[in-house]
């Protein structure tokens, strides 16, 4: 069922056949995911498994369903770290920043930061002379990363379940392909 991967040229695409479309709805893809993307994936996946029956064909358009959660939940994780990372960056800037302001005027030179943390993520000079400055007060990537980390953790912990569950339920359905092929 799994070999040498071969190369795009030699596989020989497997198609649902139509008369088991009715077996696979159509993708419910979220905003910027691409059907094109969908599709291709689906195809790699029929082609390895070459589902012979409907019960293999069931067990085929499942595990590329999964498949397609798997690579959404890493993208949304990557996502979410990359937002925490703003955040971190940001509570990096207020320690800095805020620093002997007085009081009348924190909520303005919060603002503040929060602009240059967004101007951190989106301009990459901003980026480089931020990262300067923060690295000059000693908060270089590793401590950046680690506070992403901490920030993140539940959100991330739930993000790694979602994956474990999936890739596990994959596994499960691919093994049920194998037995289906192969009784004992």
């Amino acid at each position: 069922m799994n070999g040498p991967f071969q190369a795009a040229q030699e596989l020989t695409a497997t198609k649902l056949p139509v008369e088991f479309e009715v077996l696979a709805p159509p993708p419910l893809l979220l905003p910027g995911e691409r059907l094109d993307h969908y599709q291709a994936l689906r195809e790699l996946i029929f082609t390895d498994l070459a589902p012979r029956s409907a019960i293999e064909w069931l067990l085929a358009i499942d595990v590329a369903e999964l498949s397609w959660e798997i690579q959404r939940y890493r993208l949304l994780r990557h996502r979410l770290l990359v937002t925490y990372r703003q955040k971190a960056i940001e509570a990096a800037l207020r320690s800095i920043d805020l620093v002997g302001i007085a009081p009348e005027f924190e909520d303005q030179a919060d603002y503040y930061t929060h602009q240059n943390a967004l101007s951190w993520r989106l301009d990459p000079v901003a980026t480089t002379e931020i990262e300067a400055r923060l690295a000059s007060y000693g908060f270089d990537q590793h401590f950046i990363n680690t506070d992403v980390y901490v920030q993140a953790r539940e959100v991330f912990i739930l993000f790694e379940g979602l994956l474990t569950t999936a890739q596990a339920r994959r596994l499960l359905l691919i093994r049920e392909i194998r037995r289906y092929r192969f009784p004992d």
